[in-house]
């Protein structure tokens, strides 16, 4: 779905995502002015191609716009991870290889991710009536299968 943000754009969305709120050009300015010299039409083109492209949506107030993020940074990555992703000729041959790039820290984070996925309460509501005693321990549960994606079979917890 969305291509990867050059580093102009990247650099934008970062303080907008940052700032959670509806910002100027001028704010964008003003604050990429501090690591590089940056001409205020230039940012003022990247945001406008950001507003075109659908990254962000923006309101007139005054005389300027105020920009706003349409999506999250984690949705942006999540949408990034997704592309690449669908576009193996193995899907599972290239998460072995992500999970293998991935630090102990990284891969806690992912075993932590897979438990509020596997506690979604509309997925909760969709399954039917289990005794309790055998969740999460069936052959090929997400969680399973992320605990024993780094090779630890789960024993350094």
């Amino acid at each position: 779905m969305p291509r990867q943000l050059g580093e102009l754009e990247d650099a934008v969305m970062t303080r907008i995502w940052q700032w959670n709120r509806p910002v100027t050009v001028r704010e964008v300015l003003e604050d990429l002015q501090q690591e590089r010299s940056i001409a205020y039409t230039t940012v003022m083109t990247v945001m406008d191609n950001l507003h075109q492209k659908g990254w962000v949506r923006r309101e007139v107030e005054g005389r300027a716009y105020r920009y706003t993020a349409v999506s999250t940074r984690a949705a942006y990555s999540a949408a990034l991870m997704n592309e690449a992703w669908s576009k193996s000729d193995n899907p599972a041959a290239a998460l072995v290889a992500f999970f293998g790039m991935m630090s102990p820290e990284q891969r806690q984070a992912l075993r932590d991710a897979i438990r509020v996925v596997q506690r979604d309460p509309a997925a909760e509501a969709a399954e039917p009536e289990r005794d309790g005693s055998s969740q999460g321990a069936a052959e090929g549960s997400p969680d399973r299968d992320a605990e024993g994606a780094d090779g630890a079979d789960g024993a350094g917890r």
